[in-house]
């Protein structure tokens, strides 16, 4: 009884939440039309657009049916919509053909109270329209998109609008064209307005101009601040880098008064071990709420943040996510965009009796523990104190703090980030020098904070130890609040992931009495691997970095189990790398 009142109590939750939520609670599927998925870690795309007709002919029924399924669980989870496609969009997504197809969709997914929306890429007119140019003051390619937009809402009248990816890492936009992204966004908008469609325009840009990339979002949107149209929403990611295991909050959400903005978080794991390693996000998510909280313009910043998006973790694989317990993201993702002050453990607690149709408490209890326990482990064995973006080029699955292949900008090499030397590790964002062999000055990143973060981020002695290395590079002998120094500290938290992980292994053992044999196994398999990676993890970036304090491990620290030369020579086969058949480590 207790199982189907908890099920009803979940769906009542999600309903009566709404309106305290976000207006817009969108997934962002990175899925391109040949199948493919851009970060995605649990097989290929849902959108069978080879398979879905353009005709009277109806939807393929398997496809009808997993689209609405896919729809049930969006709607249960409290989800309101859904972009089809890439933020590196391909113009195709715009042709008559295509969106024939996204209408077959739509129609699926209405009933469930899903809109559908469509990334695009600007130079959209050029590719598909004949035209010779994409400029947004260019009266024919105005109405391009305004012809566009009529094709569109005739076939679907409840379309949600547009998500658009300009000039950043090579995307068309205005400013191929010497215009700005007032000018970019306020063209689309006016194209859509007539049609209550909105533009979502993501702040995700960084240039090769050099200097601190977290500093360069806010420096490109502050001057248009108040600019935008009322139907455009600036989409920018929790943190002013890349969706790392732990950033600061981006400041750009303090920054913008006058602008609506929507904030982005990445539900599948690029970062995160993808779809291997277990990472309940939630405490994640939460952190960045609280931050906006924290200060007195939290709640002001709040107000203007009138949607949330969130990275798809789907993919074709049969249980959605290829993890079972990254479903939980999925699922946090719904619950927070619906009530952002749902706490983590109550989360955890009712997606576990959800999922796994049980409340065992000898099941719940130590699950729910892992899964709180899980995105900390991951920080600590990966990246602690703020330590960020010292990733395996490309993959971003192990770590490669040395990783410099000829010909990369500085900012896409770990070192830019992590910045070791003799001297000590870390980047420093404040607004005074630090001993650096890369440069003794700050970035001054605090600056773009409001009181009080930026003084707390600006002063080593005040710095949240969790964000310690984010803002200051700090000597290798630096003493911290626990009277330990800074590399002591490091070598402690890189082993306390590892046993955490290795911990996780001897937790799911525990609950095979509880789970069914085929999910037992599978997830048995992905924690074991995780285990193995949190391992990895550790020699590479202890053995790396001791090169630079020249400091041996404390005493009680386990001795590596590999060599830095072994790990160095070592490189991922990643297609051919499953935790079931994993490429083994030397």
């Amino acid at each position: 009884m207790r199982k189907i009142f908890v099920s009803f109590a979940l769906l009542l939750v999600c309903h009566l939440a709404v309106a305290q939520g976000f207006q817009l609670r969108l997934l962002n599927h990175w899925d391109n039309p040949n199948g493919t998925v851009e970060r995605g870690y649990a097989g290929r795309s849902i959108w069978k657009w080879d398979e879905i007709p353009t005709n009277k002919t109806p939807m393929p029924q398997a496809l009808r049916a997993r689209y609405e399924e896919y729809g049930r669980i969006n709607q249960r989870y409290g989800i309101n919509g859904t972009v089809l496609n890439n933020v590196n969009a391909k113009p195709e997504m715009l042709s008559k053909a295509m969106l024939l197809k996204t209408k077959k969709i739509a129609d699926i997914l209405r009933p469930y109270g899903i809109k559908v929306y469509l990334s695009v890429n600007f130079a959209s007119p050029k590719a598909l329209g004949d035209l010779p140019t994409a400029d947004p003051l260019d009266a024919d390619v105005q109405r391009w998109w305004q012809k566009k937009a009529d094709e569109i809402y005739k076939l679907m009248p409840d379309f949600g609008g547009f998500l658009v990816k300009a000039n950043s890492e090579g995307e068309p936009g205005p400013m191929d064209y010497g215009r700005t992204h007032v000018d970019g966004a306020n063209m689309l908008a006016a194209a859509l307005q007539p049609h209550g469609g909105i533009v979502m325009w993501r702040a995700f840009v960084y240039s090769a101009k050099g200097g601190d990339r977290a500093n360069q979002a806010y420096e490109e949107f502050m001057p248009f601040d108040g600019q935008f149209s009322d139907n455009v929403i600036i989409q920018i990611k929790n943190g002013p880098i890349d969706f790392q295991p732990r950033e600061a909050v981006s400041p750009l959400f303090f920054g913008l008064k006058k602008t609506k903005m929507m904030v982005e978080f990445q539900i599948t794991q690029e970062y995160t071990g993808e779809s291997i390693h277990t990472c309940f996000l939630a405490p994640m998510w939460r952190e960045f709420f609280q931050t906006l909280a924290s200060v007195q313009s939290g709640s002001a910043a709040l107000s203007n943040v009138v949607g949330i998006a969130g990275v798809a973790n789907i993919g074709d694989s049969p249980n959605w996510t290829a993890n079972d317990l990254a479903m939980a993201n999925w699922y946090a993702f719904g619950r927070l965009a619906n009530d952002p002050d749902t706490p983590s453990k109550e989360i955890a607690e009712d997606f576990l009796i959800d999922y796994y149709r049980t409340d065992y408490p000898a099941f719940i209890r130590p699950m729910t523990q892992l899964l709180l326990k899980s995105r900390e482990a991951v920080v600590d064995y990966m990246m602690p104190f703020g330590l960020h973006h010292i990733f395996a080029g490309g993959h971003h699955y192990g770590p490669e703090p040395w990783c410099a292949p000829q010909g990369w900008r500085e900012d896409w090499l770990p070192r830019f980030y992590h910045r070791a030397d003799t001297l000590g590790i870390g980047f420093n964002r404040s607004d005074h020098d630090e001993p650096c062999l890369m440069g003794n000055e700050g970035s001054n990143n605090v600056a773009q904070y409001p009181e009080p973060l930026r003084t707390l981020y600006n002063n080593r002695e005040t710095c949240p130890e969790n964000l310690l290395l984010w803002f200051h590079h700090v000597p290798w002998d630096y003493p911290m609040r626990n009277g330990l120094s800074l590399w002591d500290n490091l070598c402690y938290a890189y082993d306390r992931g590892v046993r955490q992980a290795q911990d996780f292994v001897k937790t799911w053992e525990a609950t095979k009495p509880y789970v069914d044999a085929a999910r037992y196994e599978r997830q048995l398999l992905l924690f074991r691997r995780q285990a193995q990676d949190a391992q990895w993890w550790r020699d590479a970036c202890l053995l790396y970095f001791q090169q630079f304090s020249r400091q041996p491990l404390p005493p009680d620290s386990p001795q590596p189990k590999y060599t830095l030369q072994e790990l160095m020579d070592y490189h991922l086969d990643m297609d051919n790398y499953t935790a079931a058949d994993p490429t083994r480590l030397p």
